[in-house]
């Protein structure tokens, strides 16, 4: 049962294709009461209230689910939210006092499943996620409650809101952007979409996937095959359909088991990936200290040991050798003087800490971090004179983050430690082996063009 607001749906054009579904459309004006389900209805007078008493009856004199699924907002509207509102959007319910309001999400919103979804609704979730645009817009949904005002005047009387809304889909801040209502009596289950959705997609969840859970009756009174008694089967009809039923639980609960991997993965990821990319200060020494303890190496803060910053940021060591590390950050290209401050580190550093000494310095930098990652320059100097003069280590934070993705904690080692044969032999055993690329080895001169195989960035000639 079809019913019709103001805004224009795609289910009215003629050229819509319900026999592509098995279902034949009733529109207002025609008999609702044996329908097996109602979209977009309305509670308005002349505009679908009568059709959905009529099927909300039929339903009840089956003893059966009522299903429908309605749209929030409307992406044509582009009137702003009246002043004092709180939504830009709503849905009135069936009864006294209760509705569903909408705010209108804001673009670029992290869009994820709801826990605990049975596979109906988590299938029609991975649906409206995946095959919606990606500028489609979103809902943030609440059900609230209304207020009645007398006309002689007097206080307002208060309705709160009944039922439940369960998310099947939520925003960033875990505000339900799809979801299900259903009255205290369970008597029926409305599912409340964001308007400019696939409707052929929806429908063929609601065919294949709704109806049977809910109203399996209403396909058993089409003789639709998906309805089909189980006593009626063959057995190898009877497995087969066993079979479709653990594949699809199977995949539900593996869907939800790698989804949680890859949120726990990446929230690990973030920091040291966008410390290397874009960080500055404390934020980029912090994810350098940790892909060089992930490469096996002692890293100890420089201002631990001191109480101050003036010598080098960064002690790390393995085995016998120890390093000096400098880490700074330059939003173009970096100043030649940042070297000349890890050499004077280097020179005061046996005063500081007679009993720690150090045998080199390796220079940290994460350069043009204003820039995307694919346009920066390889190299953090590029001035050839320069680059040739060199006697310290100098990488950029690209190619740390580049092993560090690969897992090459060998390459890693070797650009900071230098030959290192014992400190290998120790990491080696203190290490699983693990399928990882092969060593690229340190760069081809210290400070110089080093090779990179994952970002394909492009030399620049800018002077250091």
């Amino acid at each position: 049962m079809i019913g019709r607001d103001r805004r224009v749906s795609p289910l009215e054009d003629p050229a819509f294709g319900w026999t592509e579904h098995d279902l034949e459309p009733r529109w207002l004006g025609m008999e609702s009461s044996d329908c097996a389900g109602a979209l977009d209805p309305s509670i308005y007078h002349g505009r679908g209230i009568d059709e959905l008493e009529r099927f909300l009856a039929g339903a009840r004199a089956r003893d059966e689910l009522a299903l429908l699924i309605t749209t929030m907002g409307n992406v044509n509207d582009p009137s702003p939210r009246r002043l004092g509102a709180t939504a830009d959007a709503s849905i009135s319910l069936p009864g006294l006092g209760t509705y569903i309001s909408g705010a209108r999400v804001p673009a670029g919103a992290t869009i994820s499943l709801a826990d605990g979804l049975d596979a109906t609704d988590r299938d029609l979730a991975l649906r409206l996620r995946n095959e919606r645009a990606a500028d489609g817009p979103w809902w943030s949904l609440t059900l609230s409650g209304t207020e009645s005002w007398p006309g002689s005047g007097g206080p307002p009387t208060r309705y709160e809101p009944s039922g439940k809304l369960q998310p099947i889909l939520i925003d960033g801040l875990a505000q339900p952007v799809l979801a299900a209502w259903t009255p205290p009596d369970g008597s029926q289950r409305w599912y409340i979409v964001p308007d400019a959705c696939d409707w052929h997609s929806i429908l063929d969840w609601l065919v294949q996937r709704a109806l049977p859970q809910h109203v399996p009756g209403a396909l058993r009174r089409s003789r639709s095959p998906l309805a089909l008694d189980p006593r009626l089967q063959t057995p190898a009809e009877a497995a087969a359909r066993r079979g479709l039923g653990e594949l699809d639980a199977t995949f539900v609960e593996q869907r939800h088991e790698l989804e949680s991997q890859l949120a726990q993965a990446t929230a690990d990821a973030e920091p040291i990936r966008n410390g290397l990319l874009y960080g500055t200060g404390a934020d980029l020494e912090n994810a350098v200290a940790a892909v060089l303890e992930a490469a096996g190496m002692n890293v100890v803060k420089v201002d631990e040991l001191l109480g101050d910053t003036s010598s080098a940021d960064l002690l790390v060591s393995l085995a016998s050798k120890r390093r000096l590390i400098e880490v700074k950050s330059a939003s173009g290209s970096a100043a030649e003087t940042l070297v000349r401050q890890l050499e004077t580190h280097l020179r005061t550093w046996p005063q500081l800490r007679p009993h720690d000494p150090v045998e080199e310095g390796v220079l940290i930098v994460n350069h043009q971090y204003r820039l995307p990652p694919d346009e920066r320059s390889t190299s953090v100097y590029t001035r050839p004179e320069f680059v040739a003069a060199l006697t310290t280590v100098v990488l950029p934070t690209l190619q740390l983050l580049d092993w560090w993705l690969a897992s090459n904690w060998g390459a890693i080692r070797k650009a900071v430690l230098g030959d290192t044969p014992t400190a290998e032999r120790e990491s080696e055993r203190a290490e699983p082996p693990s399928p990882t690329p092969p060593d690229t080895g340190p760069p081809e001169h210290p400070g110089g063009r080093i090779r990179r195989g994952l970002f394909g960035r492009r030399a620049r000639s800018d002077a250091g």
